[in-house]
């Protein structure tokens, strides 16, 4: 790996965690075990930086929204457009974080306009053509919900959150649903658990300290934010 990737990995790891406003050139350069004049030897500011994360997400989006435009039949045009779109998300899983942690990164032109005219194109494609205002309705709810769960649990395995976001997309267009294995109860009655064994305790206290914020840890292992917050006080 060369050190502008390793510039990027570190910055991308940084602002996803911190958000990228309170993530300094020097706090990139210590992660990374360089100095801030070398730092800025390979780009010549943070904006850089997110401009180098950020192109690819959107290029690739971008290219596999084209492709898929081109698929022929209406539903293959659809499920490509889908499945592509969740496909780029989980690849740049840390630079969507990072985006939706600081809103204000997505209002940015050239950014927001690149992203505006992607997700335009892929509501369109979901809806098919000459959709009716409750498809594209539907389909703008499609579209929505593609990138919402690889933020929210971008700690689960790439495969299996894949394939759960693609049995939400088929539940709203009306399409049918594999039955997957349940997991075991949780807790008493089936419900939320009261309280967490000690190794995910520890889980707990190192994704707060990551940054994560305390309604997703409870999200995440299925108990309740007063249950996390105990965690976090012990």
């Amino acid at each position: 790996m060369t050190t502008s990737e390793r510039i990027l990995a570190a910055a991308g790891e940084l602002f996803s965690r911190r958000g990228y406003r309170a993530a300094s050139m020097q706090a990139i350069a210590d992660e990374v075990g360089i100095t801030k004049a070398a730092l800025y030897y390979h780009f010549d500011s943070k904006e850089a930086i997110l401009q180098r994360l950020t192109v690819p997400l959107l290029d690739e989006l971008e290219a596999v929204l084209g492709a898929a435009e081109e698929a022929g039949e209406a539903e293959r045009v659809r499920w490509r457009a889908i499945e592509g779109y969740v496909d780029v998300h989980l690849r740049h899983r840390h630079t969507l974080t990072m985006l939706v942690k600081d809103m204000t990164l997505l209002v940015q032109a050239p950014i927001a306009d690149r992203f505006r005219t992607a997700i335009a194109l892929a509501n369109e494609l979901v809806a098919g053509p000459s959709a009716d205002l409750a498809q594209r309705v539907r389909a703008a709810q499609v579209v929505a919900g593609l990138a919402d769960p690889v933020v929210l649990f971008r700690a689960e395995p790439a495969d299996e959150l894949r394939a759960l976001i693609l049995d939400g997309a088929r539940a709203l267009l009306g399409e049918p649903v594999a039955a997957r294995p349940r997991g075991p109860a949780r807790g008493r009655a089936g419900g939320r658990p009261a309280k967490l064994g000690a190794d995910l305790v520890e889980q707990v206290v190192r994704l707060h300290a990551d940054g994560v914020a305390a309604a997703e840890i409870a999200a995440r292992f299925g108990v309740s934010r007063a249950t996390i917050y105990r965690c976090l006080k012990n």
